[in-house]
């Protein structure tokens, strides 16, 4: 697709990037793509289908927004509150949040048959994206979100998502670079375990996947069903290429969809 078609189809489905704040909005730093100057780099992560990352998901200015838009809600005013969660209606800015996602997959099946600079993937197949179509553009795409805010030291046990969340999950890192390790959940099938080593991974392997700040990962499929996934910040643990990580407060928000009933 041609740049000038591709930015048509942008501005079709999601208007342009330089529009102003509509009315009625909270007086807070808007959250925008940077389609423009810094378009989203989409990874696959090997051994693992349906886990991606985007790395530069979120500029810098768009990383201090969203933490003073996090800051203004007051979940953290004391020490002791380090969890925010919240059902349905979601802030703007978390809304606006959500837009993003949706752009910056969207821009990936744009530009998904010439592999250009847009999607940095040239490994990746033509029918590969980092989030299927039905949950794409399902209305709305989350309805959930948890905001947590982890100290040096603090992180998350290894765990699958509980079942009342739909498929497709998207956590955004913020503040400091943190080691998420994947490991295949004992549940999985016996025929998924022979998948993953028919790829070369031991299914007691555990797979890292480097979180920098502004980064966007996506889960879906195996990925959410099949995988744990844990962030260990003990000492020893946070290691990435031989050296280890300096520990500094994280904050992640993360953004679900809650299965429908009846």
């Amino acid at each position: 697709m041609e740049l000038d078609d591709q930015k048509s189809a942008l501005r079709e489905v999601f208007g342009d990037s330089s529009d102003g704040e509509p009315e009625g909005e909270e007086d807070h730093p808007r959250i925008v793509l940077e389609r423009e100057h810094n378009p989203p780099a989409w990874e696959k992560v090997e051994g693992i289908n349906g886990l991606w990352i985007c790395e530069n998901f979120l500029s810098p200015c768009n990383q201090i927004s969203l933490l003073h838009a996090i800051q203004q809600e007051g979940w953290f005013s004391e020490q002791s509150h380090n969890q925010a969660m919240r059902f349905g209606d979601l802030p703007n800015w978390a809304i606006e949040l959500s837009c993003c996602i949706h752009e910056a997959v969207y821009l990936f099946e744009l530009n998904g048959e010439n592999h250009g600079h847009l999607t940095a993937c040239a490994h990746c197949k033509v029918e590969e994206h980092p989030f299927p179509a039905d949950l794409l553009w399902r209305e709305p795409l989350f309805d959930q979100m948890i905001v947590n805010v982890y100290h040096p030291g603090e992180g998350i046990c290894s765990h699958v998502d509980l079942m009342r969340f739909d498929d497709g999950i998207a956590i955004i890192s913020l503040e400091s670079d943190c080691v998420m390790h994947f490991t295949l959940a004992k549940e999985a099938s016996s025929s998924q375990k022979g998948k993953e080593e028919d790829k070369g991974y031991c299914i007691s392997d555990k797979v890292p996947v480097l979180l920098k700040p502004g980064s966007l990962v996506l889960m879906s499929g195996e990925a959410r069903y099949l995988w744990k996934h844990e962030i260990n910040r003990k000492p020893g643990f946070q290691v990435w290429e031989g050296r280890e990580i300096g520990q500094q407060k994280r904050t992640s928000v993360t953004l679900r969809r809650l299965c429908v009933t009846g």
